[in-house]
């Protein structure tokens, strides 16, 4: 891929974001994943932070080596020709700077945007302060500039995953760090975690920027988070999870039973090879 091919599909994604329609964009973790969603025929493809560590032999929550997730991200960029935007957790690096080197060395890779939390793991402190995490997202902001590529930054917002203050105060710190992170250079709000319909109407009108929602099981579906203005739904680790869960099985029914009825599959070899065959010219 050349710069002027990655900036305009850069270019392209964030056209995504101003809708309608809605975004739907379905999170990969590897190129074959990758490659079925685009010839299902979505416009774009994230790629989800557990699924790709566990394809790779790891843990989430930056277990995986950098390395390799910058090396398999690649690998779903050169596999599909539809904008790619990673999910770099919280930017594999505990200062702005080290997050400006991962910011460069995955846009490198193809990508045309980023996944950045404020989140982290230690339970003395769940959520970054905002200067430290405005700071992560205008160094990620510079770091694309520098690259020459205009990434979109979807900032994530983890006061509704880490449960952090009482309802009408995190609603509160939410608006006030949703602002903040737009001003620092994010073009996307994600308040992973939130899940009721009331408040994610509020915080789309009180922010009034494009504000990407999780779509799960038993949640409500495109047309109704629609209709609250969010504009774009990721699946996160979902249809990871789904096919893991599948591979389970099939894994069960072959040692418990020794039959092979399990490998029956409405895909064939050919088809496959073909859908592969297309990404080589």
């Amino acid at each position: 891929m050349t710069k002027d091919d990655q900036k305009q599909l850069s270019e392209a994604f964030r056209k995504m974001h101003q809708g309608p329609p809605l975004l739907l964009l379905p999170n990969a973790w590897d190129a074959m994943s990758a490659r079925l969603f685009e010839a299902a025929g979505f416009p774009a493809v994230a790629t989800t932070s557990g699924g790709l560590a566990w394809a790779l032999g790891f843990p989430d929550g930056e277990h995986a080596p950098w390395s390799e997730v910058v090396a398999a991200t690649g690998r779903i960029v050169r596999t599909v020709r539809v904008p790619v935007t990673a999910d770099i957790e919280g930017g594999y690096g505990e200062t702005p700077e080290q997050v400006a080197r991962s910011v460069t060395e995955i846009i490198r890779a193809g990508v045309v945007g980023i996944n950045l939390e404020d989140s982290t793991a230690l339970s003395d402190l769940p959520i970054r302060s905002m200067e430290d995490s405005v700071a992560r997202i205008q160094a990620a902001r510079q770091a694309a500039q520098a690259a020459g590529v205009p990434i979109l930054i979807n900032a994530r917002i983890d006061l509704y995953l880490k449960s952090v203050g009482d309802e009408e105060t995190r609603f509160t710190e939410a608006v006030r760090r949703g602002k903040a992170y737009m001003a620092a250079g994010a073009d996307c709000l994600f308040p992973f975690g939130l899940s009721d319909l009331k408040i994610i109407a509020e915080l789309v009108k009180a922010l009034n920027v494009p504000i990407n929602i999780v779509g799960r099981a038993g949640g409500p579906g495109v047309a109704e988070l629609g209709r609250l203005g969010v504009a774009r739904i990721s699946t996160a680790s979902g249809p990871s999870l789904v096919v893991m869960s599948l591979i389970k099985q099939i894994a069960e029914e072959l040692r418990t039973k020794g039959q092979f009825d399990v490998l029956k599959s409405s895909m064939k070899r050919l088809d496959v090879q073909q859908l592969f065959a297309a990404r080589s010219n």
